[in-house]
């Protein structure tokens, strides 16, 4: 039987990343670019004054800019950036962050801890987790 709170009844903090870098409202869509690739991640959330007001995705950059032939050095993240974030607690199941994503056609949600943000899943991340721990 699963310890309560362990990795098996808490799927979340057991798939989520934790968030080690962000970018600034008003950088430019190069650098939010380079951030995405020296990451090695999808997304990154978007701060301003120390708060996390928005999300930037690949997709983003390519739906909202790239499209639409935007100049990667002269637009900034606010311009391509999704707001709110869409979150889940921490507490709540993998199955339900699927459905979250899939209902709002979206690739990555915050993870919030008694409110706090603590980290960020992708839709690969959850990918993985079934792959390995769905049956349970």
């Amino acid at each position: 039987m699963a310890v309560s709170g362990g990795p098996i009844q808490r799927p979340l903090a057991m798939m989520m990343r934790p968030i080690t870098r962000t970018v600034h409202l008003d950088d430019t869509l190069l650098t939010v670019a380079q951030q995405l690739r020296d990451a090695r991640v999808g997304a990154l959330l978007v701060v301003d004054h120390g708060d996390y007001v928005g999300i930037v995705s690949e997709a983003d950059l390519v739906r909202k800019a790239m499209a639409s032939g935007a100049v990667a050095e002269q637009v900034t993240a606010r311009a391509v950036m999704s707001a709110p974030i869409m979150m889940i607690d921490i507490s709540r199941s993998a199955h339900e962050a699927s459905d979250i994503m899939a209902e709002r056609g979206i690739r990555h949600l915050v993870v919030t801890e008694e409110g706090r943000v603590v980290g960020i899943i992708s839709v690969r991340d959850l990918l993985r987790y079934f792959k390995n721990w769905g049956t349970l």
